[in-house]
């Protein structure tokens, strides 16, 4: 670009700003506006599939004869190929009710719960058993330094 072009350029830039520099233009500009509302969400969520939605899914990339129909697909339907692997997986399992599994902890039966409260019960009297054991030991002591005589045990203990 020829000197003469370049100092068009410079005066054309200063007529239309008024003779301030580009970040003055910008900030005035800014200045009434808001900014952009961020378009990320604040935490992820994670995404459930349906049964449903999962056979459809398997079924239709199933049909895909011609090559890059299925990446077409997964594209289309924002998934990603383990998705297809592992629900192939668990039908292959024989669990057809697993693809419609919910997270999280399995449902316990009345027997399990009765078994887990009573292990806790039992640890619970084996502490306080402990703490018991503690008192008449230290008691006893406390009696022999004093000189008091104890009555015997009750038969059968």
């Amino acid at each position: 670009m020829s000197r003469k072009r370049r100092k068009q350029k410079a005066v054309a830039l200063e007529v239309v700003s008024g003779g301030a520099t580009v970040e003055d233009v910008v900030r005035e500009e800014m200045r009434g506006s808001e900014l952009p509302k961020s378009e990320v969400l604040a935490g992820p969520k994670r995404r459930t599939f349906t049964a449903a939605y999962k056979q459809r899914i398997l079924d239709e990339a199933d049909s895909c004869t011609e090559p890059g129909q299925v990446g077409a697909l997964l594209r289309r339907e924002g998934l990603y190929s383990s998705h297809l692997s592992s629900w192939r997986q668990a039908i292959k399992r024989g669990e057809r009710e697993a693809l419609s599994a919910k997270r999280g902890p399995k449902e316990r039966t009345v027997s399990e719960r009765e078994h887990k409260r009573l292990v806790r019960e039992n640890e619970k009297l084996k502490r306080e058993l402990a703490t018991a054991r503690l008192v008449i030991d230290a008691q006893k002591k406390f009696a022999e330094v004093l000189g008091v005589a104890l009555a015997p045990p009750p038969e059968g203990t």
